[in-house]
């Protein structure tokens, strides 16, 4: 047997591979790889095989990490860089149909157990190890009715095998899946009599194979025979995992013509179970969220209309001397912050993390990242994050000239190094610890020499450029001038405590997404397709909505019982919103998920942590713009002395 694998060299192709192709893909009618493909009859049709997935573990493995059955040649398909990140590994099965020809009975190998293999199968029956398949790039499900809905529901990839007693017998036994009834369905044309392939399913089922004589491949089986009639159609005598017992593989595969177009053939697999159940709590959250904006914005603008009215009417009495609230403060609301090298980096980030969560929204509404382009979303969101370090190093410098600093290229390295720097160490140390499971998941080497050349060799160059542009350019006029000295700030109400309005301001912008964080939560650790990206988008909108408003308003007040340190808060405001995210992920661990090993709860908390970490970069930064052009605006509209 040979195993043909991944190289260093291959990696740097899929990198090239893939901007060629997002580049090509604007010119084409059909997304690459996606084009429909016709079949005549009796064309050959190659089952692929990926990962062996497990809710409870969350540790993908290689299929032919098991003792299956193999082809004469192993060879693994090219796969994207999201692809190898999402730790697929697509290889040739021993499994080969022939188009619109039927056949039962097939004996794919005989396989007897030692030990070791035994203990290996036990382990994944054991942790609920499911098998995927693909056909045509459509996955294998296996159909089943619930009980509280009509129609069928997909469950992706069949289960190793299962746990069970024999009747009467206490003893728990660990039976095999070793039977596979595949059903193929297929759409023909009427007109040239091709057909395509729109639904690839299957009923697994445990049986103790038996056959009289010698073993050989031509064998005939006599627990299942076509030329008897006699077809496995249950799980009555199954097949035990234990140590030396031998254990046949066998499969059917039927075609099936349907009326599905190949154009909807992912229909079904979008059709999750609580599909509709969530559709109105979705449109409920975004109706009070627009509600509350409404309220906000018309408080806000009433207000600060009169208040700009009484200002300048009181320019012209001699009550200008009894002035109070945010007027009094602008001799000193637009002074440098404390850190304020830090405060551009992390602008310079939250920009680039916005644009990147922007153009991917787009392109996904659009249509281009639908689930059958495996690994597309996860390849396009780190080729746009890498693009988008132009505009980090632009806004960066751009704000770190307003503060008057002059050493641009040591904030430039800050703005390169700093997020992206936090986020590579959390990932590498996952890493290690997936590398550690022998799981498929883990990066291999030549992957992390391609994320790392794309950070150094396209992300810092491009920080550089934008930087370098941003601080050439004049710097950003205060509307007002700033004191030389100081101004003492008096004490503050308890509810204005910087900890308590920082808390406060993160509820409505968490309020905005946190159903949408259901469903995204559950796309990725129960592995089902996250499709609405529509609803993200607009989700996405009133996420930047409510950051801008929630800040606004207390940074007004802020102002108004003349505490002028609004820098810094008005980024925490809208950023503390992913104290609450990583909190609701705490909780969704505990109440939705199965998971018992401590190796995968490590894994969820660390990459809801990068989740979080992200999100505190985006929703500061968008709170941080909202604020600065807030004060931009009411300090320039009032007459000053």
């Amino acid at each position: 047997m040979e195993v043909v694998g991944r190289t260093p060299h291959a990696t740097w192709l899929y990198v090239c591979v893939t901007l060629l192709l997002l580049i090509t893909a604007a010119h084409s009618f059909y997304l690459p790889g996606v084009a429909p493909q016709d079949f005549a009859k009796g064309d050959l049709l190659n089952v692929k095989v990926n990962k062996l997935t497990s809710i409870k573990t969350q540790l993908p493995y290689s299929y032919y990490s098991l003792p299956y059955c193999k082809p004469d040649k192993v060879v693994d398909s090219a796969e994207n860089l999201g692809e190898v990140l999402r730790g697929d590994r697509i290889e040739n099965s021993p499994y080969v149909f022939k188009m619109r020809e039927p056949q039962m009975c097939n004996v794919v190998c005989r396989i007897t157990l030692n030990a070791k293999k035994a203990k290996e199968f036990k382990e994944k029956i054991d942790d609920d190890y499911r098998v995927n398949m693909i056909l045509d790039n459509l996955p294998l499900v296996v159909p089943y009715k619930r009980s509280d809905i009509d129609s069928l529901v997909y469950q992706h990839g069949f289960h190793v095998g299962i746990k069970g007693q024999y009747t009467g017998s206490k003893e728990e036994k660990y039976f095999i899946h070793n039977h596979l009834t595949f059903t193929v369905k297929y759409h023909k044309d009427e007109q040239t009599g091709a057909a395509r392939i729109v639904g690839f399913e299957v009923k697994p089922f445990s049986v103790k194979h038996e056959y009289e004589g010698k073993w050989d491949d031509q064998i005939r089986l006599a627990t299942c025979d076509p030329h008897a009639k006699r077809t496995v159609t249950s799980s009555d005598s199954p097949q035990e995992v234990e140590d030396k017992k031998d254990i046949i593989f066998t499969y059917d595969v039927d075609f099936e013509e349907s009326e599905v177009k190949w154009a909807s053939r992912w229909d079904t697999y979008l059709l999750m179970a609580d599909d509709q159940i969530h559709w109105f709590s979705i449109v409920n959250s975004l109706m009070i969220v627009l509600f509350l904006s409404g309220m906000v914005a018309m408080i806000m603008l009433r207000t600060l209309y009169r208040d700009i009215s009484k200002y300048n009417q009181l320019e012209t009495q001699e009550e200008a001397q009894e002035e109070t609230g945010w007027k009094l403060v602008h001799g000193d609301v637009f002074r440098p912050p404390t850190n304020s090298d830090l405060l551009c980096v992390y602008v310079g980030s939250g920009v680039q993390f916005f644009g990147m969560v922007l153009v991917m929204m787009i392109f996904a509404a659009l249509g281009f990242l639908s689930p059958s382009n495996r690994g597309g979303l996860m390849t396009t969101m780190l080729l746009l994050w890498v693009f988008m370090g132009l505009f980090a190093g632009y806004s960066s410098a751009r704000l770190y000239k307003m503060f008057k600093g002059t050493e641009w290229k040591k904030i430039t390295l800050q703005t390169a190094f700093t997020f992206p720097g936090i986020v590579f160490a959390i990932f590498f140390v996952l890493n290690a610890i997936v590398w550690g499971e022998k799981s498929s998941g883990a990066v291999p080497f030549g992957t992390m020499f391609a994320l790392v050349f794309l950070w150094f060799g396209i992300s810092v160059p491009l920080v550089f450029v934008g930087s370098y542009v941003g601080y050439k350019k004049p710097a950003i006029e205060d509307p007002v001038k700033t004191n030389k000295i100081p101004r003492q700030i008096p004490e503050q109400a308890w509810y204005m405590n910087p900890v308590f309005s920082i808390l406060i301001g993160g509820i409505l912008p968490f309020g905005a997404v946190f159903i949408e964080l259901f469903f995204i939560l559950t796309s990725i650790w129960l592995h089902q397709f996250y499709y609405i990206f529509g609803f993200l988008f607009l989700v996405f909108i009133i996420l930047i909505v409510t950051c801008a408003e929630i800040t606004i308003v207390l940074c007004y007040f802020q102002l108004c019982s003349e505490d002028y340190l609004w820098w810094w808060r008005s980024y925490l405001t809208s950023g503390s919103s992913a104290l609450y995210l990583f909190l609701y992920a705490a909780f969704y661990f505990f109440t939705k998920l199965n998971i018992t090993k401590p190796v995968s709860g490590i894994l969820y908390f660390g990459y809801m942590l990068i989740a979080s970490y992200a999100f505190f970069v985006l929703s500061g930064t968008i709170g941080f713009y909202a604020c600065f052009w807030f004060t931009r605006l009411i300090y320039s509209s009032v007459k000053i002395d």
